[in-house]
């Protein structure tokens, strides 16, 4: 009788003993991340999530269970660990050796575009007998890029070469001193500067270099989403995110330099978009991160008051673009007062049930190029 008793005494305390221990040191030399694979993500592609957890000690955590949430839209692989209500949740649980590393993965589908983050990782354990939980949490620095997916129909394609002609032939472009169209007879207009003085020599009569014709160096993008409707049209104004986005791309690949302007806040800083005129891979990667950063469920900043000023103040060898769904009285007068100066540009309105073109006024209406966007 005596030795069971002494036998469970033993027990017991051997049980308070690693109960104790485990509570002190059971977050000793473990490592839990939850991180995105990639750092940025095509829209309507799929992603990868890894869940790594590495117990360094020799302890073994008979009983470790992660949580974490993310945005719902981003759509995880059916999983029984997960839930998604207002957010994604998801639950893990693993059984971890001493110096053991356990990785498992997940796969998502970017159904909308945006900036997602992982948010409160909780973590709880047990003592060998599970005799009681030990809970900690941490906030990783994790989140990923779902850029919106540029707009390439056939019919926006077009619209495209259609502009890029416009753009070659417009009277406020100017000679490219590189490139050499021939050689005609001197008029009292053209500079001396111009002067063929060899062929001039040949012909006894004075001849001129005629220079061949060369884009804008810079184009410059306005993306309005405004919308000053009862009720916000949502997916209207991601249609103007996507045609912007193709614009982008399109003048990117051509090598014309590309600054963008967007009156949509970010959705970490509330602050409008811009980005000063570059090209090639870097500027577009920028602009596609901005733009999955622009919060279309809040009011977008006051067109005007931001850029009316830049829009009328243009640069030599620049041409214009909007993207705007909205034509209001206040749009639509930045627009005039900049056709009345004589500039010339081009407004793409993604089509929709409430664009009439009649309702856009003859000075607006020439540079204005519906395109439907599916």
């Amino acid at each position: 009788m005596i030795q069971t008793i002494i036998i469970a005494v033993i027990m017991l305390i051997a049980v308070l003993l690693q109960r104790k221990y485990y509570i002190t040191h059971w977050l000793d030399q473990l490592e839990v991340r939850v991180k995105f694979c990639e750092a940025e993500v095509p829209q309507y592609s799929k992603g990868t999530l890894q869940i790594i957890v590495e117990n360094h000690k020799k302890l073994p955590l008979p009983m470790l269970n992660v949580k974490f949430q993310t945005n719902r839209n981003l759509e995880f692989e059916k999983n029984r660990g997960s839930i998604v209500t207002d957010q994604f949740y998801h639950n893990d649980i693993f059984q971890i050796s001493g110096g053991e590393r356990v990785t498992r993965t997940l796969y998502y589908y970017g159904k909308k575009r945006g900036y997602y983050q992982i948010r409160n990782v909780d973590l709880t354990s047990s003592d060998l007998i599970m005799s009681c939980e030990m809970h900690s949490s941490f906030q990783p620095q994790e989140s990923v890029y779902m850029l919106p997916k540029a707009l390439e129909s056939r019919e926006f394609q077009l619209m495209l070469q259609q502009l890029n002609g416009e753009m070659l032939t417009k009277r406020n472009l100017y000679e490219d001193p590189f490139e050499l169209r021939g050689i005609r007879e001197y008029q009292p207009f053209d500079s001396m500067k111009s002067i063929n003085w060899k062929a001039t020599a040949k012909t006894g009569h004075f001849m001129v270099n005629q220079k061949n014709y060369t884009a804008p160096k810079t184009v410059r993008i306005f993306l309005n989403l405004e919308d000053k409707h009862l009720i916000r049209n949502v997916d209207e104004l991601e249609d103007a995110i996507r045609l912007a986005a193709g614009l982008a791309k399109y003048l990117l690949e051509q090598g014309i330099k590309v600054s963008f302007f967007c009156n949509g806040p970010d959705v970490l800083t509330g602050e409008p978009m811009y980005r000063s005129a570059s090209k090639g891979p870097n500027q577009q990667s920028a602009i596609l991160r901005g733009l999955s950063r622009v919060d279309t469920e809040k009011d977008a900043l006051d067109f005007d008051k931001l850029f009316r000023r830049r829009i009328l103040t243009e640069q030599e060898n620049t041409y214009t673009c909007f993207v705007s769904a909205t034509y209001d009285e206040v749009f639509l007068d930045i627009l005039r007062e900049f056709s009345m100066q004589g500039r010339v540009y081009s407004w793409f309105h993604p089509k929709s049930k409430r664009f009439v073109l009649d309702e856009i006024p003859t000075v607006v209406r020439p540079s204005v190029k519906a395109i439907s966007v599916t």
